[in-house]
């Protein structure tokens, strides 16, 4: 924006007339004890009748000191003048002359001038100056009426920390008026059409105001507020946008500088680290940075150094803790050595957290002991977020570059949404090509409806663990039958000690199976029994045919048994497999009634996710038919499924069962496309209640009891109000009358999940007769 003037075109005067004005109006109204002020008024400038006129000299104020005292009292009053910010200045010179010690201390030079606000350059300053004069003259002369906000905001060393504070300074210009030196031509219509075209251009509007036909009288009233804590964090919020800051020494000790003045502490320093899988990245260390930056020669630690100390405390309870002495902390012998040679007394710890997660660690540290305290911990909370996020970047960048590395091929985009991709696209190479911007615009796609279904074979975990057993118990078994048949040839005592021990493990397989115990029988068999084949099949036949039994029943690849549990995994694999496509060959036929987004995901059973709405199609076409008709889609498609299962279970070498559920939500929510992390997301913290809901369900039981929502050959249906509910309810009535679904409906309220409370479900039954039918 140009500069419209190097000086001011206004000639401007201090004048205490608006508000001697002001004040007898105040006094002839009548009311209360409102004419004392007027005789108050009257009799103070009779002492100084000069103070009515314009006042060219300020000296003039100093000779009359008291009765200018006096007349300010009306505006500022005496009990705020020792601890609030105020002043009154000359209306366009800003030229101090009555100010409150905060003021004058904050604010004014060595000299008395009031500098410049430091939100605005001195052009952007004096534009904003110049327009506001014309608008005033344009309201009080014209009768042309526009607001205009001028937001002001300072910054001045505190003189007791001798760190910033930021203040907002809010201008009152009730007691100015605009005193025409010349006869005012009215303005035509056009000229005024003009004017309102140009309101934001001070040189065009000069043209038809003359600046030097007018004369700005009266005062400007000043009040500034302290808004030190707000401007920091807005200030963090901008920075930490930047990877820069957090990732190199210059922008993270600008960070660490607004962190002082935020919690008005001039030595506090600030540590930054991210989790990194099982080892910390030490992301920023106050002033001691690598000079390069994190990514060029990042320090990373072993998450062991930090086991037992307060550091994992925090990110294990997610709560921000406050150590007053860190030399009074109880550490682990392997981390006490370098938690007491940090040369900080006391901190304050806050955990990172990413959609739950704990990805990092923010820490502000004194080297006072006590110096933090409990009210320093509000503060640490609302920053928490901010550094989460640029947390996050850091991490996210950091697996970019070693995806680059890898050459990993970038996720297939779906083509419900490839025209927005291929739009993007084309912005983003017109963008760099002019040297505006190397930067993907955001893809949202907004208002856009959720449907979730799972098809999950029930029990797989239990039967997974189950063959585990059965495997190892064989395992084991004709391990002790080498182990025997040789102590019969050679009663050598270590045999039979030998046998005991393998007893043992097998005493513990049939017991159940824990984490950890396939590794140690297998580690034990290796390095305990078949280390001695080599020399013990030479004591005789009956241990070289039990040593040969065993190798022949011992996977050659996997050097385990594992007979039940590759019957396992091939039942749960083909039956997943045609799951899978049966749900490919129904989805393809739905995308060709309307186009929408859709998800895929197959484990032991399939999930799938779908959003369709008017911001996914390329024409915006939409409308809620399709929605219900998908929803209808989703019953036809859980009754499939359950076909599949019962067809397949003679087949399959494990006789599986599969249990059915839909997730209905009516609110529309929005979708982001993550570039870092190559998919679609929900966009927003009230949004992410459906990603929170889907993800917990599998863990839904009925209320009252410990009965599990899904059922095999059931399909429940979850919902959070009436009328998703209702619309179930009558596609339910629908598939019952087409002789799919059995005619009892189970109406039911869930146990409250983590996170998520007040769920209820429908679930029915798919009919015997369907079952034994192909799908439709």
């Amino acid at each position: 924006m140009d500069t419209p003037f190097k000086d001011f075109p206004f000639k401007d005067v201090l004048s205490f007339k608006p508000l001697i004005d002001y004040l007898r109006g105040l006094g002839s109204d009548g009311r209360n004890m409102r004419p004392r002020i007027k005789k108050e008024i009257d009799e103070l400038l009779e002492q100084a009748p000069e103070l009515e006129g314009p006042i060219e000299d300020l000296s003039l104020l100093e000779r009359h000191g008291e009765v200018v005292g006096r007349l300010m009292e009306f505006v500022f009053p005496p009990a705020s003048w020792e601890t609030e910010i105020l002043g009154a200045i000359v209306p366009i010179s800003l030229q101090p002359f009555f100010v409150s010690p905060g003021f004058r201390d904050l604010f004014l030079q060595q000299e008395g001038i009031f500098k410049a606000p430091s939100n605005l350059d001195e052009k952007n300053f004096r534009w904003g100056r110049v327009l506001s004069v014309f608008l005033r003259i344009l309201e009080k002369i014209y009768g042309i009426h526009q607001s205009f906000e001028y937001p002001i905001v300072r910054t001045a060393i505190d003189p007791k920390t001798g760190l910033e504070r930021y203040f907002k300074v809010n201008l009152d210009l009730r007691f100015i008026e605009v005193c025409p030196l010349k006869e005012v031509k009215p303005l035509t219509d056009a000229e005024r059409a003009f004017v309102m075209d140009h309101l934001i251009e001070p040189e065009v509007i000069r043209q038809m105001v003359p600046p030097e036909n007018f004369e700005i009288r009266g005062m400007a009233l000043v009040r500034a507020e302290d808004v030190t804590e707000s401007e920091v964090i807005s200030a963090l919020e901008r920075d930490l946008i930047d990877q820069e800051s957090v990732s190199s020494q210059k922008g993270f000790l600008r960070v660490q500088d607004r962190l002082r003045v935020l919690f008005k502490r001039r030595d506090l320093v600030a540590s930054l680290a991210a989790i990194q899988g099982d080892q910390v990245l030490m992301v920023s260390m106050g002033c001691e940075i690598c000079e390069k930056g994190m990514l060029f020669e990042s320090k990373h630690l072993p998450s062991s150094v930090f086991e037992g100390t307060f550091y994992e405390r925090s990110v294990q309870t997610g709560k921000i803790l406050l150590i007053s002495d860190i030399l009074q902390e109880r550490f682990p012998q392997h981390a006490e050595e370098t938690m007491k040679a940090m040369r900080v007394r006391s901190l304050i710890v806050a955990p990172l957290h990413y959609k739950g997660v704990p990805i990092g660690t923010l820490d502000i540290a004194s080297s006072r002991t006590g110096d933090l305290n409990v009210m320093d911990i509000p503060l640490m909370a609302q920053i928490q977020p901010l550094f989460a996020v640029a947390i996050k970047r850091v991490l996210d960048d950091y697996e970019n570059r070693i995806q680059r590395v890898i050459k990993e091929k970038c996720t297939a985009i779906h083509p419900s949404v490839e025209w927005r991709f291929h739009r993007a696209a084309i912005h983003y190479l017109e963008s760099t090509d002019m040297g505006r911007t190397s930067e993907m615009e955001p893809i949202v796609f907004r208002d856009v409806h959720p449907l979730y279904g799972v098809t999950d074979i029930r029990g797989s975990s239990l039967e997974r663990n189950r063959a585990i057993q059965r495997d190892l118990g064989e395992h084991l078994s004709m391990g002790l039958r080498v182990v025997q048949s040789a102590y019969e040839d050679k009663p050598l005592p270590i045999l039979k000690e030998l046998s005991a021990r393998i007893r043992s493990y097998m005493e513990r397989v049939q017991t159940g199976v824990s984490t950890g115990d396939e590794i140690s029988v297998v580690r034990f068999l290796r390095e305990e029994v078949e280390s001695l084949f080599p020399h013990i099949k030479n004591f005789g036949n009956k241990v070289a045919a039990a040593i040969e039994g065993y190798e022949h029943s011992v996977d050659p690849n996997l050097g385990v048994v594992f007979k039940l549990r590759k019957d396992f995994e091939e039942s749960v694999s083909r039956l997943s497999e045609r799951l899978a496509a049966f749900l490919d060959l129904e989805e393809e036929k739905a995308q060709a009634t309307f186009p929408h987004y859709f998800e895929r995901h197959r484990t032991d059973g399939v999930d799938y996710l779908i959003y369709i709405g008017a911001s996914l199609d390329q024409q915006g076409r939409f409308n809620e038919l399709y929605l219900k008709d998908l929803r209808l889609w989703q019953l036809k498609v859980a009754c499939g499924m359950a076909t599949i299962t019962e067809q397949l279970k003679s087949s399959l070498k494990l006789s599986l069962d599969t249990a059915h559920l839909i997730l209905v939500q009516n609110t529309p929510l929005s979708i982001r496309f993550r570039f870092d992390e190559r998919r679609f997301d929900v966009d927003g913290a009230y949004d992410i209640r459906h990603d929170i809901v889907k993800s917990r369900l599998d863990k839904a039981q009925v209320k009252g009891g410990k009965e599990r929502l899904t059922q095999p050959g059931k399909i429940a249906i979850v919902y959070s109000h009436p009328e998703e509910a209702a619309e179930m309810q009558r596609h339910i009535q629908f598939m019952q009358a087409e002789g799919y679904l059995a005619d009892e409906i189970e109406r039911l309220e869930l146990e409250d999940l983590p996170g998520v409370q007040g769920l209820k479900a429908l679930r029915v039954g798919v009919k015997n007769s369907v079952l034994l039918r192909p799908p439709q």
